[in-house]
């Protein structure tokens, strides 16, 4: 992938359950999926909308017991050693050790050094990642960090993917939402982690074409509408905060057709 330093690359499920996961999310987003032949996630699942792939689904890692159901971003970056060696020097940790996939790329699995997981990733390809598409149905449309102390937050990921504090919306008692830009264009935001002691995470949303189709669909199939659909500031549609069949919190953004 030739995305520039900084950029959503992809997004990936992990999760107990992907044969669940598989059905929720093709009924919700409209995705199809092929799962990848050998390598070393056998199960690996790759979704797809129209032609082209934005996220994977992972069978959760048996030492991974006690981590709920979950989604992470990949950010694409140049090097995926050099910019691993930083995270380690601005206060993160490195999970998973810089590591070649044949064919796809190398990526490493990081920690923020508030405690919210991602990954770097280097693809092998010459095309670019159409993972992040905020206006395409199966795209993601926002990357949301949720954190304990956004101001060292948004410091970390300034210095590894050179992100910039966009404007910030007051909350009340929930304190600031703050908008991250990359280079001039608005990727996503950061909010306060509403439960004392709980972990950091980043959360997503993603594009759907009809907002109550895909809340009749996420209930249909089994999950759980905890928001909306609430409409958004400006002409941004409209918002669902969701939790699927499996427990992983996940978002759905797109346009009211009626």
């Amino acid at each position: 992938m030739t995305n520039r330093q900084g950029t959503p690359v992809w997004y990936e499920l992990m999760t107990r359950n992907p044969d669940a996961a598989q059905v929720f999310y093709g009924s919700v987003l409209d995705w199809h999926f092929l799962k990848t032949p050998g390598g070393p996630q056998a199960d690996y699942r790759i979704a797809s909308a129209g032609a082209d792939t934005v996220a994977g689904l992972l069978p959760m890692p048996g030492h991974a017991e006690g981590m709920p159901d979950m989604w992470f971003i990949y950010v694409g970056v140049n090097d995926v050693d050099a910019v691993a060696e930083r995270v380690k020097m601005l206060g993160g940790t490195i999970e998973m050790q810089p590591t070649d996939i044949p064919g796809i790329g190398r990526f490493a699995f990081c920690c923020d050094p508030q405690g919210a997981y991602f990954y770097l990733m280097r693809g092998d390809s010459d095309q670019n990642s159409r993972a992040f598409s905020p206006d395409t149905p199966g795209h993601c449309s926002w990357n949301e960090l949720v954190t304990t102390d956004q101001t060292a937050a948004l410091g970390f990921y300034r210095e590894l993917f050179g992100w910039e504090h966009g404007c910030a919306m007051a909350m009340g008692d929930a304190g600031d939402y703050t908008f991250i830009n990359h280079q001039g264009a608005m990727i996503g935001a950061m909010m306060d982690l509403p439960q004392s002691g709980a972990q950091p995470f980043w959360n997503f949303a993603f594009t759907v074409s009809d907002i109550d189709r895909a809340k009749s669909a996420v209930e249909t199939g089994g999950g759980q509408v905890r928001l909306g659909p609430i409409q958004l500031p400006g002409d941004g549609g409209w918002l669902i905060q969701a939790t699927d069949p499996n427990g992983a919190k996940i978002m759905f953004t797109g346009r009211r057709n009626h």
